[in-house]
């Protein structure tokens, strides 16, 4: 599994974005195996859940974000826009 995420952080572009891939996984194998055999196999089991909810959890919030934000940005840039242009057709210093 370390290996796959690693190639798909090798394809993912940007490079900053494709460092997600790279990490995450092997910190959460990590994490684990150290939780496995440190407190056993039920709390891993319980760890390992908990981070299916928190990843799960986290697309949504950043699908919802940038969904949020792609509609707040067309509305500040029409906002924006929609009065310069405006302006410059009415403007007296026009050619």
């Amino acid at each position: 599994m370390v290996s796959a995420f690693a190639l798909l952080g090798d394809i993912v572009r940007p490079k900053s974005f494709a460092g997600i891939f790279g990490a995450a996984p092997s910190i959460a194998l990590a994490t684990l195996t150290l939780t496995l055999h440190s407190e056993g196999a039920r709390y891993a089991a319980t760890e390992a859940r908990s981070m299916i909810i928190g990843a799960v959890s986290f697309m949504i919030y950043a699908s919802l974000c940038s969904r949020i934000m792609w509609r707040s940005s067309l509305v500040v840039w029409l906002a924006v826009s929609l009065p310069l242009w405006w302006l410059r057709k009415t403007s007296p210093w026009r050619r």
